[in-house]
């Protein structure tokens, strides 16, 4: 039997030498663990459609989606996670935690720090591990 693919899509935003991170809510799957914002493709959805509007949704501000930078495939328990990540700009507002416990701005060096959820923690090892664009 096939296992169950789940498509999401997250954002690496930076400014100022600091990376955009979210921690997730206690009464969600991996409690206040860190990620980079994000969330579920819809059906009709392009996955760079479902990342504005889910920042939006999550954050409260507007983004513009860029390039992907990377693709994290992870296999949990009961599903595989495919997560084209983008880069991304803010085009409107600030981002403040509206579906998520906390919003952080990270300097890369620190995100090895951040307790990330398991997808999400290679892509922060290695950010930590890069020199700031």
């Amino acid at each position: 039997m096939a296992r169950k693919q789940l498509l999401v899509v997250a954002a690496l935003i930076e400014q100022e030498g600091r990376v955009l991170v979210a921690q997730r809510r206690a009464d969600q799957t991996q409690p206040l663990a860190w990620e980079f914002p994000g969330g579920k493709v819809e059906p009709g959805e392009s996955p760079s459609q479902a990342l504005a509007r889910e920042i939006e949704e999550e954050l409260a501000c507007s983004i513009e989606v860029g390039a992907v930078v990377d693709v994290v495939s992870f296999a949990y328990q009961t599903f595989d996670l495919i997560m084209p990540v983008y880069r991304a700009t803010i085009r409107a507002g600030v981002p403040v935690a509206r579906q998520v416990a906390a919003v952080a701005w990270v300097a890369r060096r620190e995100l090895a720090t951040l307790a990330f959820t398991p997808a999400d923690l290679p892509l922060a090892r290695r950010l930590a591990g890069e020199s700031g664009s």
